[in-house]
Parts: C-alpha cells; structure tokens; sequence
C-alpha cells in the first residue's frame, strides 16, 4: 500500500515505524526538520519536508495514487483541511486524528465523509475508553471488547494459585470442559518471545497469558487464576489534561466517585465547572502527603495521566504501596511496557498503541473490522468477516490450512460470541477474531479473500 502520513511527531512517527516494517510504501511529510532527520535516519521511508496543507506538497507525495493518508499533526483543523484536500486529488482513504471528542460523538450526523475524511480518530478519547475497560475488568491487566463483549480479550499473569499451572493446554482443557475462555497468546516470565499455545502448551508460574473469553468467561477465570473482580467505587484520577478529563467523565457516567488532582490552579477552577460531580483537587500529586491527606488508602483505583511518564509510574507505585488494588500509568516509552509487571503496576497505556491499533485496520486486507496488537507481545488480534467466496467458508477448523503461528480465539455468529475449536464450522458473515505472530498475517489474510 502507498501510505501517507502528515506529521512526524509522536503517533506519525510510532506509525510510520510500524508500517514501514510491514514493507509498506511510506512517505512523512512534515514541517520540522529535525523530527523529518530523525525519521529519514532510523526509518526505510521517503520523507518531505513542508506543510501537509500545501497542494503542491501533496503532489509531491504522489496523492494521486495513494491508498490512504494519515493527518496526525497537534493541529486537528490541519489534519481535517489535510484530508479534504487529499481526497479531492484522489486518495483513497483518509483519516484524522482529531482531539475534539464531539466530532466523533456527532460524525454521523455531521457526515465527515462528504467532506471526504473517511475516519476519525482521537487518541485522548481511545485511550479514555482503555481505562474504562480496565476499570470494568479490574482483575485483568490487559482488555479489549469485539462486538460489544461478545468477545472479550484479557490478559493476566499466572500465580502459583491458578489451577491450570503446571498443566497442558489439553490436559486444563478436559478438566474443565464447559469453559468460555482459551488461551492464545503466552510470554514467558523473563523472556521476550510470544508463544501461540498448542495442545501440549505447559502454562506456568508468571506466564502472561492472554485469553479470548465469551459471556461469563471473564468470572471463570478468575475463579481458575485466584484473582478477583474487586467492585471499583473510589477512583482518584492524577492529571487533568484531555484524557483526565475524558476518563473522568466516563466514570462519572457510570455512578463512580471521582477525585481529580490537577496542579495548575486555574486549569483546576476550569475543570471543577466542567465536571461538577467530581472532586477537583489543585495540589502536586508527585507529593506523597497531598496524596496521604487526600485519603489514597480508601481508593479502590488510581489511574496517573499527566504528560510526565515517569511522574505517572512512580505515582502509581506510590498508590500500590498505600494499598491501591488497581493502579494504570499513562506512558509515552513502549520501551516501559517490559517492566510494568515487574515493577508492580497493573497496566501501562500508551496514546500511540492505541491509536496505531486503530488505523491498522486499514492497511490490513481481507474485511479486518477491528484489531488490536497486544502490549509487549509481537502478535495482533485481527477480527474478519467471512464472505461466501473466502477460502475459510463453510470450513471445519481442524481442516483448515491454518499457519502453526495463528490460532483462531473465537467466533461471533449473530452477535453471540463462541468459543470455537476444531470441530466448529465456520459459516458465511461469521465474524473471526485471529491472533496471530506477524510472519503469518499475510497467510492468514488470503484465507479471508
């Protein structure tokens, strides 16, 4: 695919890194130098230097015939003039990255694509949502819905006390026969590799396992692994930028109680009259006796979201020493995924994963209507549509010539999720939820064709 993407900074960046290891054709257009240096340095990727918004500029990045353009710049009315633009001098797909949530709140009534911008994407709102989920699913350290929680991912990591330890995937299997749930994705404590668990898979003591669950799949878990949905009432939120107050008032939403640090004093007064329900706090929340006297220890959640990565992580571990069950950090580094665990927070996000997550699914083939790639796992989840002529129609499972590094998690058929295994037989317009490692994706896309 010819790809693009206006904006250097964080998420054009991360994107254009990502892609262009898929072997996608990539150009970065931007107006800074040095981030345009930067990229030329490190990536396999035309860069051009200039403002997005320049006909002249787009030309020269050959519009014409691209398959997608990108717009992620800090400026959203840029990134939406960079779309109309670019579909009016023919490409094919655009998106924008906007920060402006009533935009997508009102897409269709507005209708975007008229104008010619074909998707919308805020990482602040995305990356609200994550902590919503989280909040919703608090014994897991990883989460992702399809189809409404049809189908639910979630990750953890075993302790001695989970029943299926030491046990092989086939041998945890016959013991509980009547599951919603099955493994597809292992790390091994320690390492760096993901492992597409098989029938002679040993689970084992601080294995990160991510599991596809369908209805009631998440308590069986639970009950299998020792851990435990604690009910989340208490929530103290550090950080009143986009997100703060994004994710504040999605709790507020769902009858939680609020406390929300913000050190600037007027940024503060401006938040407490826009959130009236919350308790808008202006204090520095990196000092431990504000979050003392602010009675940390009666939290059942603390979610840091300031622009500072390492003020978050520290914060966070602050909270789990007082006794905070569940603890989320807002990090910049994906380098800072690999310790999370090890260090003792639940769950790092990250704007940029998020946001790539999102517009993946645009360069993926085969009707991908979602995916997600899993944190510090090299695999993604990819959800297809079954067509009537896709080689995988009318398919038993273990029949199929799936890749060994590809394992099909579950199915949804007519809105119910299933847990499907080698006897199950795929259907036309089931949708199917694959995690697969990336040297098999290109494989799996031509079974959905």
């Amino acid at each position: 695919m010819k790809i693009i993407i206006a904006g250097a900074g964080e998420v054009g960046f991360h994107l254009a890194k990502l892609l262009s290891y898929e072997s996608q054709e990539i150009t970065l257009l931007d107006t800074r130098k040095e981030d345009l240096t930067y990229a030329d340095n490190h990536l396999d990727i035309r860069v051009i230097k200039g403002d997005a918004t320049s006909i002249a500029n787009l030309k020269n990045a050959r519009v014409k015939s691209s398959d997608l353009v990108i717009a992620v710049t800090s400026s959203e009315t840029t990134n939406i003039t960079i779309c109309v633009l670019a579909k009016q001098l023919g490409a094919k797909r655009t998106i924008a990255r906007i920060s402006n949530t009533e935009f997508i709140d009102q897409k269709d009534e507005v209708g975007f694509t008229k104008f010619g911008i074909d998707e919308l994407i805020s990482p602040e709102s995305l990356a609200a949502t994550e902590i919503n989920l989280l909040l919703n699913q608090s014994a897991f350290n990883d989460t992702y819905e399809f189809e409404n929680g049809a189908l639910t991912m979630l990750g953890l990591n075993l302790s001695r006390t989970a029943l299926f330890v030491d046990k092989s995937i086939k041998d945890a299997a016959s013991l509980f026969p009547e599951i919603h749930f099955v493994p597809i994705a292992i790390q091994r404590y320690g390492t760096q590799y993901t492992i597409m668990p098989r029938g002679d898979t040993i689970l084992k003591e601080g294995d990160h396992v991510v599991f596809m669950t369908s209805k009631g799949g998440g308590e069986e878990l639970c009950k299998l692994t020792g851990k435990s949905n604690i009910e989340i009432k208490n929530v103290m939120l550090l950080g009143g930028g986009k997100i703060g107050i994004k994710a504040a008032r999605e709790l507020l939403k769902n009858k939680l109680n609020v406390k929300l640090i913000e050190k600037n004093k007027e940024k503060a007064f401006d938040i407490a009259d826009e959130l009236p329900k919350a308790l808008v706090i202006n204090a520095d929340g990196r000092n431990v006796e504000v979050l003392k006297e602010e009675n940390i220890k009666d939290m059942d959640a603390f979610i840091s979201v300031t622009g500072n990565s390492e003020t978050n992580i520290i914060s966070c571990l602050v909270a789990k020493s007082k006794g905070v069950k569940k603890t989320i950090a807002l990090v910049e580094n994906t380098d800072y995924f690999e310790l999370s665990h090890e260090i003792g927070i639940d769950t790092l996000i990250n704007k940029k994963l998020l946001a790539a997550n999102t517009i993946f699914r645009y360069i993926r083939k085969g009707e991908v209507i979602a995916m997600t790639k899993l944190n510090n796992m090299s695999a993604e989840l990819l959800e297809f549509v079954v067509k009537p002529k896709s080689k995988i129609c009318n398919k038993i499972i273990r029949e199929l010539d799936f890749p060994r590094s590809a394992i099909i998690g579950g199915v949804i058929r007519n809105g119910e999720g299933l847990i499907a295994l080698g006897g199950f037989k795929i259907q036309e317009n089931d949708r199917i939820v694959v995690c697969c490692l990336p040297d098999s994706i290109k494989k799996v896309e031509r079974l959905f064709l």
